[in-house]
């Protein structure tokens, strides 16, 4: 019997730390886990997560300010180079979020190779594929662009990174960004799928995914 968008459940909880153990597919999940932020103000979702991905794909980074000599990216150094700047400003981010091409631009700004696949152009066995074997290896990741709606939660577009995948119970595990609000949950993969397939306005077309990997 399907199961109802709310039907999420929260990693602190029991279940979900028992089907975060027995997942086969979590490579991302312990990198991710080491380098896992707040996003800095409520319209940097994006921003978060693309710092978790370059902090834990160890693309080297500029010096981080109060850090001495210590180099790691930041959700404020992360907009330091002129390319990153020319494909998006930090002051339109925090006004207005980002895009999934958006965020594909930004994140090709660092030498990443990101490749955005908007969600109406996957169908549900070719997501479930992508997230599985994304997941199953430690050198990509894969951030998701959604609707919180179609997941039973309030709210509107988000990103986050996803960070495992349940077989035995086809579900997907966000590590939500935005960890003020909700805790990551695992999530059936249906309904994440049909969480990236709405309509962002600002676009005008289907939210989606980024694979993204070092250049």
């Amino acid at each position: 019997m399907a199961q109802p968008p709310s039907a999420t459940i929260p990693l602190p909880e029991p279940q979900g730390q028992t089907l975060l153990l027995q997942s086969a597919d979590r490579a991302d999940y312990g990198p991710l886990a080491e380098q896992f932020l707040t996003q800095a103000n409520l319209a940097y979702c994006g921003v978060a997560s693309m710092v978790m991905v370059l902090n834990s794909l160890a693309v080297p980074a500029p010096a981080a300010a109060g850090y001495g000599s210590y180099r790691f990216w930041t959700q404020d150094n992360v907009f330091e180079a002129a390319a990153t700047r020319a494909v998006l400003s930090p002051e339109v981010v925090a006004r207005q979020g980002m895009t999934l091409q958006e965020l594909r631009g930004l994140l090709a700004s660092h030498g990443l190779q990101a490749r955005a696949i908007h969600g109406d152009q996957l169908s549900l066995a070719q997501f479930r594929l992508l997230v599985r074997s994304n997941i199953a290896r430690a050198d990509d990741r894969l951030l998701v662009n959604y609707d919180r709606k179609a997941l039973g939660q309030a709210g509107g577009g988000h990103i986050s990174p996803l960070a495992a995948y349940n077989a035995a119970t086809d579900r997907v595990l966000i590590l939500d960004v935005a960890r003020y609000r909700y805790p990551s949950v695992w999530v059936p993969l249906a309904d994440l799928w049909q969480a990236i397939r709405t309509t962002d306005s600002t676009s005008g077309r289907s939210r989606g995914v980024v694979v993204v990997r070092r250049g």
